[in-house]
C-alpha cells in the first residue's frame, strides 16, 4: 500500500459528519477504521435529543478484527486548525479528539492507501456514555427524542442511506433503521 500525501489533514467521519460535514475539504474518499465497531452507546442531549430526553448517536467500539466504514476528508493544511477546532467543540457531548489510522480507497485503479486521520471517540465513562443497549432498546429512544440538529430517527436513517450509497455493510445501524419501524 502506497503512504498518503503528509501535508493534508485526514478527519475519518463514521456518523452524523459523513453526511453533514459542515466544513470545507479538498477531498473525501471512503475509508476504513481497522480495530472498531460503530454504536449507538453514546446520548445526545445537544444534537438529537434534551436533557430530558436524549438520544442515541454513535461512537467508536475498539473490537479485535472488526472494520468500521467511513469517509475520510481531507483538509488544507493551512486551514485544519480552524477546522478542528470547530469540530472539538460540534462534538463537546463526551466525544474527545483522537488519532487513528486509516485505509482509504484507492483512485483510478490506484491501491488503497494508509493515513493517519484524526477523529472524535465517546470512550466508556464520558458524561454521555449510554453504554449498551438491545437494538429495540435504542429504536424506542430513537423514534421519540428530537434536538437542535434534528429528529433522532433522521440521524438513524440518513446514516444508514448514506452508508449504502458507499457500499458500506453496517448490520447494527441497519437493524436499528429497520426496528424503528417495529
Amino acid at each position: 500500500m502506497e503512504r498518503a500525501e503528509p501535508r493534508v489533514v485526514w478527519v475519518f467521519a463514521y456518523g452524523s459528519l459523513i453526511f453533514r460535514p459542515g466544513f470545507p475539504f479538498v477531498a473525501r474518499r471512503r475509508a476504513f477504521a481497522e480495530g472498531f465497531v460503530r454504536r449507538f452507546y453514546q446520548a445526545s442531549a445537544d444534537h438529537r435529543g434534551t436533557p430530558e430526553r436524549p438520544g442515541r448517536v454513535v461512537t467508536l467500539v475498539p473490537t479485535e478484527g472488526a472494520r468500521c466504514g467511513g469517509v475520510a476528508y481531507a483538509l488544507e493544511d493551512e486551514t485544519a486548525p480552524r477546522i478542528l477546532s470547530m469540530l472539538d467543540h460540534r462534538e463537546r457531548g463526551g466525544y474527545v479528539r483522537a488519532p487513528l489510522g486509516v485505509v482509504l480507497d484507492g483512485e483510478e485503479g490506484r491501491p488503497p492507501l494508509r493515513a493517519e486521520a484524526v477523529t472524535w471517540i465517546a470512550w466508556p465513562g464520558n458524561p454521555n456514555h449510554a453504554g449498551e443497549a438491545s437494538v429495540e432498546e435504542i429504536a424506542a429512544i430513537a423514534r421519540h427524542s428530537v434536538g437542535p440538529s434534528g429528529p433522532n430517527r433522521e440521524y438513524v436513517e440518513r446514516l444508514a442511506r448514506v452508508l449504502r450509497e458507499l457500499d458500506i455493510e453496517d448490520p447494527h445501524v441497519f437493524a436499528l433503521e429497520r426496528a424503528l419501524d417495529g
